[in-house]
Formats: C-alpha cells, structure tokens, sequence
C-alpha cells in the first residue's frame, strides 16, 4: 500500500515501515561511529524498548557495546491495509539489523505494567541469557491497569494549585497563541498520575526480577525523567507529571537498598528536552523545543535522543565514574540548562509570534523530528511508492 502520514493533533495515525526502517538504520550508523563503550553491558532488559530513549538505548546497548538485548512493548502489528505502530516497525527493523550483525535480540510484546509480562520476560532471560546486567526502565504510557489491585489509573496533564497560561504553538500551521489549563480539581488527579508515571512499577520489575534470580552481580537499572526551564515549570515540574517524577526519583535509594547484596545500582537520568510523542502532547513544550533546537544548533551542541542516550552510556553509566547531581541523578540536560543556552531560549520566548517564528525558532527542525518518530521525512524514502505494510518483528509472532 501506499503509506503517507495523517495527522490528527499530536499523534500521527499512520507509519512508514520503510521509514522507520531507515530512522532505525540512522540511529544505528551514529552509535557505531562512536566506537565501542569500555566496559558496557551485555545482557540488556529495556522496559519501553520501542520508541524515543528506549529505543535509543537498546541501539547503543546492542551497537555500542555488542549485548544481547530483550526489548518488551506495547505495540500493534500491521494488519492487512492498516499500517502497524511506529514502534512495531521500530522494533521490526531493530531486530533485523541486530540478527544481521550476529547480535541476540528477542522482544515481548504485551502490559509491561501486567505481572503476566514480567514473568513471561523472567522466563525468557532464564531460558536464553541466565541473567542481565542492565535493566533500563523507559515506559510511557497515559494508562496503567494496577497489577495487584485490578484498579485502571489514567494520568492527566495539569498544574496544581492554580491555573496555567502562556504561549504555545501548533507546530502544523506554526501559529503561535496563548493557552490556559486548569488546576487538578482533586488530589485524585495527583494519585493517578503517579500510579502510571511514577516508581512503582520500576521497583516491581526490578523485585520480580531480582527474586527470580536474574540479576547479575553489579547489575545496573536506569530510569529516566526530566526536569526543564522555569517556564515550564507550572505545567510540567511543579504539575502533575512533576509529583510522578519526584517518586520515581524517589525510587533509587529504595531499589540500591534493594540491589545492595548484589552490588547493584539505580540511577535516574534527567535528559534533555526532545521531540517524542509524549512531548508533543505537553503544551508549551513544543514551542520551548522549537526554540532550544534554534540555540542549541546554532552553538554546536544540539542532541537527538540517540546523541543523548550515547552520552549517558559511554560519558556517565559506563565510565570509570558517574557524576551525580545533588540530588543524586545523572544529568544529561546539562548541555541545555547551561546559563547561555536558557538565557537565549527566554528571550526567544518573549519575542515569539506567529509571524516571527520561522526566523527565531526551528519549528521546521520539530516538524520533522516529529514527522520522523514515524517514519516520514527521509529523504532517502519514495513515500509514492508501493510499500509491504505486513513486517513482522522476527521473534515475535503475528
């Protein structure tokens, strides 16, 4: 079939296996021409292996330092006429590129949240790997049906205490308008946004792993968050997202008491602000973006998620020593919170109009870093043509 994106909001309806195929093969090219990471895992869990950081990080795991990965997602497969998700496609030509090159890479699809999940991937470390020694925990997701209550918790999107306005754009058309949002109405809002954002599934699949036995001595699990500029505050840090972060960054002294009899270390890594489809969704973060992207681009510093997930192996997991904020979290935003780059970035803010957006922003740099989530905007890609939407991930049937 002929595949071109439709757009509705921030969430793109269809993907390009091609195209998706060709991102993957990027992403790949950078990781090999950094080199192999010294001392870097081998056996490598990721929990959300399919898009944005975790697929990133499953690329520099499996390229950067020639592991085995397990990838667990939840995605759906192409169906005769109907495109599958990016991240299906994604995780299709991962494995392929991983098999091509000699490297183990299996996947599971299906609840991460789900017991049901943990112990089907439980089970397939004990059969093929033994045991792991990094467990990365990237998951997004709007929703989480509670493993042992049964109970369906639903995040929302909203400042505390009072309401929110200020500017965004539709990185579509590029206008530029105020928005406002309303406070949480109840500490409810609050409670369900944890439950799905926050640590406590990390702790569960890192106990559930842990007492199955395949954690390897010294192993290491790494989570990941964000924190941003103070515009951004209201809506995101000092929201409800933010109270979901601060608990799972809350998690890592409970998991390295945990992990301790086995040498093992948790980490959380604030990264930088970057196009995903979790970001999109997030008022006034695409038009912040636009204008990080201007700034940073024009001093040479700019990073895509696969640049940052990289760094963070080969600079900070992986190094002969991990730098720690005060608060204990590795940062990897450091690039972008310097004084000089914020600095620009608020003054772009203050000038920012639909009429003066394409000169002071790369709201056309977003456009395609979102367009290419799913697979379009390669130049290398004949979107006219004819293409096979039926790809399967090979270790996964269906």
């Amino acid at each position: 079939m002929i595949i071109q994106p439709r757009v509705r909001g921030f969430i793109c309806l269809t993907s390009h296996p091609q195209g998706t195929a060709q991102h993957v093969k990027n992403q790949i090219e950078y990781v090999k021409s950094k080199g192999t990471i010294e001392n870097g895992p081998k056996k490598v869990l990721v929990v959300g292996a399919s898009t944005g950081f975790g697929l990133a990080s499953r690329i520099t795991a499996a390229f950067g330092s020639d592991a085995a990965t397990i990838g667990v997602f939840f995605e759906k497969p192409a169906a005769e006429g109907k495109p599958g998700t990016a991240g299906w496609y994604n995780s299709a030509a991962f494995e392929n590129e991983a098999h091509a090159a000699g490297l183990y890479a299996k996947s599971i699809n299906g609840d991460a949240f789900s017991d049901d999940v943990k112990q089907q991937t439980i089970d397939l470390i004990k059969r093929d790997l033994g045991q792991v020694d990094l467990v990365v925990y990237s998951l997004a997701s709007p929703r989480r049906t509670h493993p042992k209550t049964g109970v369906a918790h639903s995040s929302v999107l909203k400042p505390i205490g009072q309401s929110f306005t200020d500017k965004t754009v539709d990185f579509h058309t590029g206008v530029v308008s105020d928005i406002s949002i309303q406070p949480i109405e109840s500490e409810e809002d609050i409670v369900n946004t944890v439950a799905v954002m926050g640590g406590e599934d990390w702790k569960f699949w890192i106990e559930d792993l842990k007492a199955a036995g395949v954690l390897a001595d010294g192993v290491k699990t790494v989570a990941y968050s964000y924190i941003g500029p103070e515009l951004t505050y209201p809506i995101y840090r000092n929201g409800t997202i933010g109270r979901a972060k601060d608990d799972l960054e809350a998690t890592v002294p409970l998991l390295n008491k945990l992990l301790g009899d086995i040498h093992g270390t948790s980490y959380v890594s604030v990264n930088k602000a970057l196009v995903t489809q979790s970001s999109s969704a997030i008022p006034v973060v695409p038009l912040y973006i636009s204008l990080l992207y201007k700034v940073m681009k024009e001093k040479g510093i700019h990073e895509g998620t696969i640049e940052q997930m990289q760094r963070l192996f080969a600079e900070r997991l992986y190094a002969d020593h991990t730098p720690l904020d005060e608060k204990g979290r590795i940062r990897v935003d450091d690039w972008e919170m310097r004084p000089d780059v914020q600095e620009e970035v608020a003054q772009l803010w203050q000038q920012a109009t639909t009429e003066n957006l394409d000169d002071i922003s790369d709201i056309q740099g977003y456009r395609d870093d979102f367009f290419n989530l799913f697979g379009f905007n390669f130049p290398e890609i004949d979107y006219d043509a004819d293409t096979n939407e039926l790809v399967n991930v090979p270790s996964i049937a269906g």
